[in-house]
Parts: C-alpha cells; sequence; structure tokens
C-alpha cells in the first residue's frame, strides 16, 4: 500500500470544513396564485352542477326505464298467437302510460283514434312510428286479424313502441 500522501494544513483545515451538499426544499404542487384556486373552486362546482343535472335527469326518466322493462313481456305475448290481443292491448296501454307520465293528463287522456295516432307521430323524433300507426288504426279494434299477424310484424310494433319511448321528446 502507498502510504497516504500528507496534506499542508491549510488543505486539511479546508477538507475538514466541507459540509454536506444543502439540497432545495422539494417544489409544492399547491397553487402559489389565487387563480388558480379560483380556477379549482369553478371546476369543482361545475362537477356538482353536472352531478346533479345528471341526477335530474335520470329521476325524470324513470317511466321511460319502467315502460322498457315492460316491453319483453308485450314480445313474449305478441309472439303467441293465442295471447296476441292482450299483447295489442298492453302495448297500447304501456304507450298510453307513458304518454301520461311525459305530458299532462288533459293533453293526453282524451286521446283515441287518429288524435292519438297524430299525437304519437308529432312526438315521434325519428318518423318510426308508422307501425304503431297500423296498431292504433287496426289491429287494436280487430281481433280475428290478430291471429294471422306475422310475427315480425309482431317484432316491428315491439321494436316501433321501444323506439318512441326511448326517443319521444317531452317539452318542458
Amino acid at each position: 500500500m502507498e502510504p497516504t500522501a500528507k496534506l499542508d494544513p491549510m488543505t486539511e483545515a479546508a477538507l475538514r470544513s466541507l459540509h454536506e451538499i444543502a439540497t432545495p426544499e422539494p417544489v409544492s404542487w399547491l397553487p402559489q396564485t389565487w387563480g388558480w384556486a379560483v380556477l379549482a373552486g369553478a371546476l369543482f362546482v361545475m362537477l356538482i352542477l353536472a352531478g346533479i343535472r345528471w341526477i335530474l335527469h335520470y329521476r325524470a326518466n324513470a317511466y321511460r326505464r319502467e315502460a322498457l322493462s315492460l316491453l319483453p313481456g308485450i314480445a313474449e305475448q305478441l309472439s303467441n298467437p293465442a295471447t296476441r290481443p292482450n299483447g295489442i292491448r298492453n302495448l297500447g296501454e304501456v304507450l298510453k302510460r307513458t304518454a301520461l307520465a311525459g305530458w299532462s293528463r288533459q293533453e293526453v287522456a282524451c286521446l283515441s283514434g287518429d288524435a292519438w295516432v297524430r299525437f304519437l307521430d308529432e312526438h315521434d323524433n325519428d318518423d318510426l312510428g308508422h307501425a304503431l300507426e297500423r296498431l292504433l288504426n287496426d289491429f287494436e279494434y280487430r281481433g280475428s286479424v290478430l291471429a294471422d299477424l306475422p310475427s315480425n310484424v309482431c317484432g316491428d310494433l315491439v321494436v316501433a313502441a321501444r323506439n318512441w319511448i326511448e326517443r319521444h321528446h317531452v317539452s318542458a
């Protein structure tokens, strides 16, 4: 081993006076100006308002979800020729109940026949209600014709009713 080199006293004193390098404090993630706090507050308020709006929209469309939950049972009734008249009647009832939930009773309760068809057509955003028009104008009042309906027509009725329930527009 090599002997350690002897350092002069000034160098030794300088080396002894050295300390660890002082690292600065980490930079804080907190906003440094009040503008960021205002922006965070505004975003928080907007999130709260969006959540409230979503909850109100969800609650306002509860009648749609209930009506849509009844459609599979009606589709099953329509697929069987023996229960088809009841299925047609139930489909008309679900549509009327849906309309009563969305509009005022004075506006909807008295509608029947052509006025009811016109109401459904006026509030159909996609003009998909032609199968429903046939149902409400012809099939509902002709019991003997119902047993002879092809199954695709019954499927079209359920699809048209589903589309109307999902897409009708209720003005505020």
